[in-house]
């Protein structure tokens, strides 16, 4: 189910959020929203699939990255009579996907290990051309999701995300310890910047942006400032893996999602060190030597803008740049998060 949220006053609309319940293989009739005083929403559409990223057009048209358990592809939607509902709805691309962005004429779109660019032609909702491959034979990992965003110059920016959930030597083992140095931060876990110019890229034909990072599902440059955000799904299996060293209240809130400003030669700790709810600050992994309050080689990664409890799982982030909000809304970050099995309160 897609929902349109907007004010009471006004007759314009902002795309915000998807209900996508479906992914995990939910079937949900009604969803009860909790909205701010003023504030109503709508469905614009529903049982579209397992909806993950989302664009709007500045006409109003929406493409939607579905994933792989309805088949995939892109759900192109549009509201030809103005009833704030999409009457017409198109489907393209036959491979499931997540990330999804927008620049100039281009959509582009990325599956696993390919990101496709689509040209689209004026009032056309779907594309007429087959796509270009745009960025190929990305690694597969466990954290697929290749979230896209793209800067003013139309440069195209990439999660490739930690294949793992902490280096260990063996996986979501009890007390394993972690590779050090990890091997997986060689090509995985950081932002990757591609030059809009060309196409049948590969990996290492990008700039690395960031280090450190997990999984960067949430990714997105904020128009007012062109720079570069996320919002990290951080680790898991603190207690499952050390459960001497954490209480089930400790685990239930560490370690905590964190969101950044995405910066070039910045490293922001994955696997070694994730932030502490409890201590307010990053703190040594256990799988490093770490014992939930000691900070050791933490010291000097970038600590996030703001920090919000485990589990919360964030997948989308958008800055409101309109004006049919009320004004301190203006320049403000919306995070969409889905939650997760690991959350227990």
């Amino acid at each position: 189910m897609l929902k349109c949220i907007s004010t009471s006053a006004g007759l314009g609309l902002l795309f915000i959020a998807a209900i996508f319940y479906t992914s995990c293989g939910w079937e949900v009739e009604e969803v009860e929203l909790l909205l701010p005083e003023g504030f109503r929403a709508t469905i614009f559409a529903d049982r579209v699939g397992a909806a993950r990223h989302i664009v709007a057009t500045p006409s109003g048209d929406v493409y939607v990255a579905l994933w792989d358990q309805t088949g995939g592809g892109i759900l192109a939607l549009r509201d030809t009579d103005g009833d704030r509902r999409a009457d017409l709805q198109e489907r393209f691309a036959d491979i499931g996907g997540s990330g999804i962005a927008l620049y100039g004429d281009y959509l582009y779109f990325a599956t696993w290990t390919t990101v496709y660019r689509y040209r689209l032609e004026a009032g056309e909702l779907v594309p007429r051309e087959e796509p270009q491959i745009f960025l190929d034979g990305l690694p597969r990992s466990g954290h697929a999701a290749r979230s896209l965003t793209v800067d003013s110059e139309g440069f195209v920016y990439v999660n490739i995300a930690g294949p793992s959930n902490a280096c260990q030597e063996v996986d979501a083992a009890l007390a394993s310890p972690g590779k050090d140095p990890c091997p997986e931060l060689d090509q995985f876990g950081g932002i990757w910047k591609f030059d809009p110019r060309r196409i049948d890229q590969r990996q290492a034909d990008g700039e690395r942006i960031g280090r450190g990072l997990r999984h960067v599902v949430a990714l997105a440059t904020n128009p007012l400032d062109d720079r570069l955000y996320g919002v990290q799904h951080g680790r898991d299996h603190l207690i499952e893996n050390w459960p001497d060293l954490y209480t089930e209240r400790q685990a239930a809130e560490n370690a905590a999602e964190e969101f950044f400003h995405i910066e070039k030669d910045a490293d922001y700790g994955w696997p070694y060190c994730y932030y502490s709810i409890e201590h307010q600050r990053k703190v040594l992994a256990p799988e490093y030597g770490g014992n939930g309050e000691a900070v050791g080689r933490c010291a000097d990664n970038k600590d996030p803008l703001y920090a919000f409890p485990a589990h919360w799982a964030p997948n989308a982030l958008l800055f409101y740049t309109g004006n049919q909000f009320p004004s301190h809304y203006k320049g403000g970050a919306f995070i969409a998060f889905h939650g997760s099995w690991f959350r227990t309160g």
